[in-house]
């Protein structure tokens, strides 16, 4: 299935897209919840009964012509208030070309656990048009990521289970401003302000057993469920970034693992795989400049237009604004001893 979250006269209404038609969850069955957070804690009460739903509509039984264009249709983040939102860090072709990039050795750790930061779950935005501050644009930077979102409650949940407690996955880009995150991180924490402004996720989640042909086998010595989809990022129309998910050498299912350690999951947390190899443009910059001393850093300027499209996910769309005040907090910066 594919699930989205929508606007309806200005209240969030949860829906499943069929056929490029948006129809409305209470649509399929009276019992059936108007909201994400509500479906995703009764996860196993409520999907068979939204997939019997779904067959009849496919085959022509129900609500024939009922649906709404989803052209015509306000699309919100899929899971628009998740209840804690982590970010992993699983592509290690990512991780060792920044390293190379910066002329350090690969960190051997990468390779023993995986890890993750939590960023602000109160800023998760869908597709559409974003407002950054000045500040945000001082290097500012996409990140193509995929996500999945917790259907189930768990704590101390082990790799070889933790897929049957993932509702679906979900294409997720981590807004980036550098030069906010690169100054605050000199200090050994964050990210945080360089980070915290906004995370889009969209445009729809589609559920595993959709995704069922793409299963491919983990990396050699992981474990979990991983997927040959092809991630693309393209900014003004011009490709600028392609990998696939299939790279990711931690699985999901390892960071849920990770992540549940002592530590009790909820439906609604949602968990970032991290940047895929070429996802964005600090790995892309840094590559450039070691490759040319003359290559020209690219940045996301106001009225970007910002397209993340991964197989089987669909496509997300944002057009970058600047929001309109000269209000800065890199010029509130004290200097010398405080």
């Amino acid at each position: 299935m594919k699930l989205i979250t929508f606007r309806n006269e200005s209240q969030e209404q949860l829906g499943v897209l069929i056929d490029g038609q948006v129809f409305a969850m209470d649509q399929l069955h009276p019992d059936l919840p108007n909201s994400m957070n509500l479906f995703l804690n009764y996860w196993d009460d409520y999907l068979p009964i939204a997939q019997v739903a779904e067959r009849a509509i496919r085959s022509g039984n129900r609500l024939t012509g009922m649906g709404k264009p989803v052209e015509s249709t306000e699309l919100m983040a899929p899971v628009p208030f998740p209840s804690s939102c982590r970010d992993g860090y699983a592509f290690r072709q990512h991780v060792a070309a920044a390293r190379r990039n910066r002329k350090v050795e690969m960190i051997p750790e990468f390779d023993q656990y995986p890890i993750f930061y939590f960023t602000n779950h109160h800023s998760i935005t869908g597709p559409g048009s974003l407002a950054f501050m000045p500040d945000h644009f001082e290097k500012l930077d996409f990140e193509l990521e995929a996500a999945i979102v917790i259907s189930r409650h768990g704590r101390n949940i082990r790799a070889e289970e933790a897929d049957e407690y993932i509702g679906g996955l979900m294409i997720m880009n981590d807004w980036s401003a550098r030069r906010l995150q690169m100054e605050e991180m000199l200090l050994n924490l964050g990210p945080a302000k360089g980070k915290d402004f906004s995370t889009t996720l969209g445009p729809w989640l589609v559920t595993l057993d959709e995704l069922e042909r793409f299963e491919i086998p983990a990396k050699q010595g992981h474990v979990g469920k991983s997927w040959n989809l092809t991630m693309k990022c393209r900014v003004n129309g011009k490709e600028v970034s392609e990998g696939n998910l299939g790279d990711m050498d931690w699985t999901f299912a390892e960071i849920i693992e990770r992540a549940s350690y002592g530590v009790d999951l909820y439906p609604g947390d949602v968990i970032g795989s991290g940047t895929v190899g070429t996802g964005c443009f600090l790995e892309l910059n840094g590559t450039g400049k070691l490759n040319d001393p003359q290559y020209t850093e690219q940045w996301i300027q106001p009225n970007d237009v910002v397209e993340m499209e991964i197989d089987q996910l669909g496509l997300l769309h944002n057009t970058v604004l600047a929001e309109e005040t000269d209000w800065s907090i890199l010029k509130r910066k004290k200097t010398g001893n405080a």
